[in-house]
């Protein structure tokens, strides 16, 4: 950092020329960021927050891992990018380490640079395969925001770019705590989910249904983990039917759920998973898609029709080999699942019981929500669906709480998201989970419950 570079100078710059995503312009005030490592990051000002977002939950392996950035910087002296029709000694060697922990066949590896486009391109290998061109999708998901993965896209992201794009089906995915199906167990709930999916192929024409494509995990729209049987069942639907089964992995995989991917924990294998974000810890942006024996034969001799100048790309290869190795040397994936099981989890269900604003807390690994409820009995959201402006003000005062005490949130509606990197400590896990402890005093005044 140079000594005239202030937050000040910055933002200044930031708000001439940055058009940000996802926002109304006039109304954000973006913070300027100095620096960061491992589970934290901080301003020009020297305010330090516990990063308990990961970003937008992709920096598994925290902020500025020193053996990623020296990757980096390696790789770049030697070869900084090359055309993706040629073979790369990085290139290779990432598709072969993603390969090795992907399940079942899935040995073949089409990059991208992230996860919108890794969507797009498993949707294109599916309808090419089956010749059709339906592909279905849950109401609570996040795919993307390009055209066709914001068409599967659930929320309401997808509502100012719905073009109603030809061929997408939504359905209800399995949700427990709010029900579509009034179930009262995970059994009822699993049973019913799949019955409503298979009432809604025989509806939309099994024989014009290419993929169903569901994350393993939906990390935005709630991280609602499935019930044990659902991913099976949807997997049997699809096998009877013909059908591309598609796990969107880019926000649950790498280690995240305390597996390389979440799909292990129901030991169900797709055809096509799409990954991103930890693939690298966002380093430099990378996605891609594994691809199943039965999928990459029907491009043997006919030609596959998409790529990107980018895919594969050098800088991004060698950030994802040395990430990769890292875990695999400091064992970041178990300590994902160790630091979710012995602190996260019995830690959150201390907190459900203190606040009346806590409704339910749910997740596994490193991966968890908070859903936030004006009364725990009715289960009314602490804010309205897709809330804005007034309406969003409980959540907006808690956001800020969480802020001020040193803690960066995910928040998304009425939810909070524990999301700390993979690598977070037992001791920053800790920290993180008594600021958030202390934030959601701001919530419970805006509680009506008994």
């Amino acid at each position: 950092m140079t000594p005239h570079v202030t937050g000040a100078s910055v933002k200044a710059a930031d708000r001439a020329h940055v058009f940000h995503s996802w926002s109304a312009q006039a109304l954000i005030d973006p913070l300027a960021v100095a620096g960061a490592e491992g589970s934290y990051f901080w301003d020009y000002d020297g305010n330090r927050f516990l990063d308990f977002s990961s970003q937008l939950v992709n920096t598994n392996i925290g902020h500025q891992h020193p053996k990623v950035v020296a990757a980096i910087q390696e790789q770049a002296a030697r070869l900084c990018t090359l055309a993706p029709g040629f073979a790369v000694d990085v290139r290779s060697e990432a598709a072969r380490l993603i390969a090795e922990r992907t399940p079942g066949d899935l040995d073949k590896i089409f990059f991208t640079n992230g996860g919108a486009e890794a969507v797009e391109n498993a949707v294109r290998m599916a309808r090419l395969h089956t010749g059709r061109q339906k592909v279905l999708s849950a109401y609570r998901s996040y795919h993307g925001a390009t055209a066709a993965a914001i068409n599967l896209t659930g929320d309401p992201r997808r509502w100012p770019s719905d073009t109603a794009s030809a061929g997408v089906v939504h359905f209800w995915g399995p949700f427990l705590y709010r029900s579509p199906f009034h179930a009262t167990t995970e059994q009822e709930e699993c049973e019913r989910a799949l019955a409503h999916l298979a009432d809604t192929i025989a509806f939309e024409g099994p024989q014009s249904v290419a993929a169903v494509i569901l994350e393993s995990v939906p990390g935005t729209a709630g991280i609602m983990t499935p019930p044990p049987g659902y991913l099976a069942g949807v997997r049997e639907l699809c096998d009877r039917y013909g059908i591309v089964f598609i796990l969107d992995e880019v926000m649950s995989g790498f280690g995240r759920t305390g597996k390389w991917f979440a799909a292990e924990h129901w030991d169900v294998t797709p055809d096509l998973i799409t990954f991103a974000k930890g693939v690298n810890s966002g380093y430099v942006p990378l996605g891609g898609v594994a691809i199943s024996g039965a999928i990459a034969e029907t491009f043997a001799t006919r030609p596959y029709p998409g790529g990107l100048t980018y895919s594969g790309h050098p800088l991004a290869c060698a950030a994802a080999v040395a990430t990769i190795n890292a875990m695999e040397e400091e064992d970041v994936v178990g300590n994902a699942a160790r630091v979710g099981a012995e602190v996260i989890a019995p830690g959150l269900a201390e907190i459900a019981g203190r606040h009346p604003s806590v409704g339910e807390v749910r997740g596994l690994g490193t991966f968890w929500a908070v859903e936030l409820v004006r009364d725990k009995e009715t289960r009314e959201p602490l804010v309205p669906y897709n809330a804005a402006g007034a309406d969003n003000a409980p959540m907006a005062e808690f956001a800020a709480a969480c802020k001020a005490s040193g803690l960066w949130p995910f928040v998304n509606m009425n939810r909070t998201h524990v999301v700390p990197p993979c690598t977070v400590t037992e001791a920053e896990a800790k920290e993180g989970l008594a600021l958030l402890d202390e934030a959601l005093t701001v919530a419970d005044r805006h509680t009506t419950g008994s």
